[in-house]
């Protein structure tokens, strides 16, 4: 039997269970078709370590989409939840896409949602592209896609591209994988190094991917460039074609991919720290606009890293400010290491709640729900000044 962290994202408090859940040791925990009642249920089973087995996960994945689209008729999405649901819409769309022809309209329709949940929180997309370490590794390929549209998206209004640029770019980031979309998912779990066969199907995805792009009518000229090329160096080291011309927007696309990448994580690494792998982009880019664009999205401490405070909490980063080293933060431990029962937040710009520096997650939270995090659940407000 082989395991898979519980996907607690597919958990829908108060719908039947559609695997059986287990322990590290393949012990049954609860059984198909029982119930998760409540969040602090479901946080204490996570906490204690949950499994569900790869074949049944992967038999449930249909009737879970259509169970989602069940409890939507019952309880009014919220802007977690459509968070939550987009790998899945994209991967829903893309199987569409097989075998019918207006792939521009329908990846157009899917950015423009996607441009709608940046608009409305941009700290909350931030979060969602830096905390992936209860991601379904199934889904890899579609979150990945979706976490480098949105970021494009914030670098090209940085750079003051257009309106239609800046679309271009983000319908090529969703759609630039689409040859290996289920081959990322596999290659994200799989506990050894990449195959030869795997690593000729990612040589070859730019073009084929292309190619499928045209056959279902995408004309836009950017569109298919920033595809074509955004694995090509301006060394001619890349690939398809070894190129050292490279388009602007090919550049910029190629940035927030492997940036995005670089932070994500693989059964086989961890990700990369927010500080490491903004290092090694701008030493790639050598300080270009490009890189210098991202820093400025994310910030000193972007939404989403783990900070620990001068008192000895330890908090989550929520939401930037007007300065780059204080942002708004959510406390999750106090500072003997206990976890908050309610989420206190603080502005770290008060001196005694100023922050000491990075810090890795701690080990006694099972995870962070975003709800929570941003004071839909449980919150207090700290009012000291």
């Amino acid at each position: 039997m082989k395991l898979l962290r519980l996907p607690a994202s597919k958990v829908q408090l108060g719908i039947p269970l559609p695997w059986n859940v287990r322990d590290s040791e393949e012990r049954l925990l609860l059984s198909k078709g029982q119930v998760v009642d409540s969040q602090a249920q479901l946080d204490q089973l996570l906490q204690r370590g949950a499994f569900v087995d790869f074949e049944e996960a992967k038999a449930a994945e249909r009737p879970m989409a259509s169970q989602t689209t069940a409890s939507a008729t019952k309880r009014p999405p919220t802007v977690f939840s459509v968070w939550d649901d987009l790998p899945n819409q994209l991967r829903v769309l893309f199987e569409a896409l097989r075998i019918t022809q207006n792939a521009e309209e329908r990846i157009d329709a899917f950015v423009k949602q996607l441009v709608g949940l940046v608009d409305r929180d941009i700290d909350l997309a931030l979060y969602h592209a830096v905390r992936q370490e209860n991601a379904d590794l199934y889904f890899y390929g579609y979150s990945h896609s979706i976490h480098t549209a949105a970021l494009c998206l914030l670098l090209a209004r940085s750079l003051n591209w257009s309106d239609s640029r800046q679309r271009s770019l983000m319908c090529a980031a969703i759609t630039m994988n689409f040859s290996i979309v289920a081959l990322q998912g596999q290659m994200a779990k799989q506990d050894i190094p990449a195959r030869e066969s795997q690593r000729l199907q990612i040589r070859q995805h730019p073009e084929a991917t292309v190619q499928w792009l045209q056959e279902r009518g995408v004309t836009d000229p950017e569109w298919i460039t920033a595809v074509l090329q955004h694995h090509e160096h301006i060394d001619g080291t890349g690939y398809p074609q070894g190129l050292k011309e490279v388009a602007e927007i090919a550049l910029a696309l190629r940035l927030a991919d492997v940036f995005m990448a670089k932070i994500s994580l693989r059964t086989l690494r961890a990700p990369l720290s927010i500080r490491d792998a903004i290092k090694q982009m701008y030493g790639e880019d050598k300080g270009g606009l490009l890189s210098n664009a991202v820093i400025k999205e994310f910030g000193v401490y972007p939404p989403g890293e783990i900070v620990k405070l001068v008192s000895g909490e330890t908090a989550v980063v929520m939401r930037r400010s007007g300065n780059p080293k204080c942002p708004k933060v959510a406390c999750l431990t106090d500072a003997q290491g206990q976890p908050f029962k309610q989420t206190v937040q603080y502005d770290t710009a008060v001196p005694e709640h100023a922050i000491a520096g990075s810090t890795p997650a701690p080990k006694n939270i099972a995870r962070l729900p975003p709800e929570r995090i941003f004071g839909y659940i449980g919150v207090t407000e700290n009012v000291s000044k």
